[in-house]
């Protein structure tokens, strides 16, 4: 797993207002829909994309068929696609938003090659991580349920 600094991995988390999550299922078992769901409980507007799912709605917003079929600006690309499927979404991703500050690809999902492509163009690339993981890292939410005190009880 590739080593992030806490405090970029915090600035970005920070700085995100619009995540467009790339894979994401109806599914409230799958990881990628529960991911979605708490990145918009936390006041992320989340804009999912798949194809299968295109035109029905998901945490308020409509599912869109692709990358492409965002008008609005977006923030981060969330990518809960193998890894070799990364490429034409990083692609994509850098022709519909100019400003695009974040790639970040889900664990498990790695592609160097894609990463070098987007950190050219100046967007900060994540690799093999979870935002929900670094987020409840980050801001003490681990804590809440249990995780991470430095106590080992079965009791709660």
């Amino acid at each position: 797993m590739a080593d992030y600094p806490d405090d970029f991995l915090t600035h970005i988390l920070k700085r995100t207002k619009v995540v467009a999550v790339v894979g994401v299922s109806m599914n409230p078992v799958r990881p990628s829909y529960y991911v979605a769901r708490y990145l918009s409980l936390k006041d992320y507007k989340v804009v999912p994309v798949n194809p299968g799912h295109a035109g029905k709605t998901l945490f308020g917003q409509t599912v869109r068929a692709s990358i492409s079929e965002i008008s609005e600006p977006v923030d981060m690309v969330d990518i809960f696609r193998r890894s070799e499927a990364v490429p034409p979404i990083v692609d994509e991703a850098l022709a519909a938003f100019p400003n695009l500050s974040t790639i970040w690809m889900q664990i498990g999902v790695e592609h160097a090659g894609a990463a070098a492509k987007a950190q050219a163009r100046g967007v900060d690339v994540i690799m093999n991580r979870c935002p929900k993981i670094e987020y409840q890292r980050l801001f003490g939410e681990l804590r809440l349920g249990g995780f991470a005190t430095g106590v080992i009880s079965s009791k709660l």
